[in-house]
């Protein structure tokens, strides 16, 4: 019976001290915390977004520059520089490019086919839109050791 009591209070103790121990450390109550954390998210998402959109403009990939583009030559075609140390494996990129696609909620549930030879990725498929091709464009141009993209994606009727 003295153990238990022994065991009971060292218990008692331990879990005051633990306690004090995360007030100190977590002032902010649990749902203060969670909201803290939603609206850093939120922001992080909308900077994304916007480096994005600014990208997309920079290379050209804005739904008006695909239109015509694809109006003219029925393909989308970028390139960018290889940087000092950038080789990547042809393998390697078309599994980091699927990956990309398929945590991307607007190209999850499309049809995006990825070839790669020597850096030079070839996207095929179909999207619904012009943007979705910009999108995946401009992804495939920042993955490492892409030079090229060449999109034969056409957007459905």
């Amino acid at each position: 019976m003295k153990t238990v009591l022994i065991l009971l209070l060292v218990g008692v103790l331990g879990g005051a001290m633990a306690w004090r121990y995360y007030q100190r450390n977590h002032p902010l109550p649990f749902g203060e915390r969670a909201t803290a954390f939603a609206e850093r998210s939120r922001k992080m998402a909308v900077d994304a977004r916007d480096a994005m959109a600014a990208k997309a403009e920079a290379w050209e990939l804005t739904p008006e520059n695909i239109r015509d583009e694809l109006a003219k030559t029925g393909r989308v075609v970028r390139t960018r520089a290889v940087a000092v140390g950038e080789r990547m494996e042809d393998v390697r990129i078309v599994t980091v490019l699927k990956g990309k696609y398929v945590v991307e909620k607007n190209l999850a549930s499309f049809d995006v086919g990825v070839e790669c030879q020597d850096g030079e990725v070839t996207l095929s498929g179909s999207v619904r839109f012009p943007e979705q091709i910009g999108q995946a464009v401009g992804l495939a141009l920042q993955t490492s050791g892409v030079h090229r993209v060449v999109s034969h994606l056409v957007v459905k009727t």
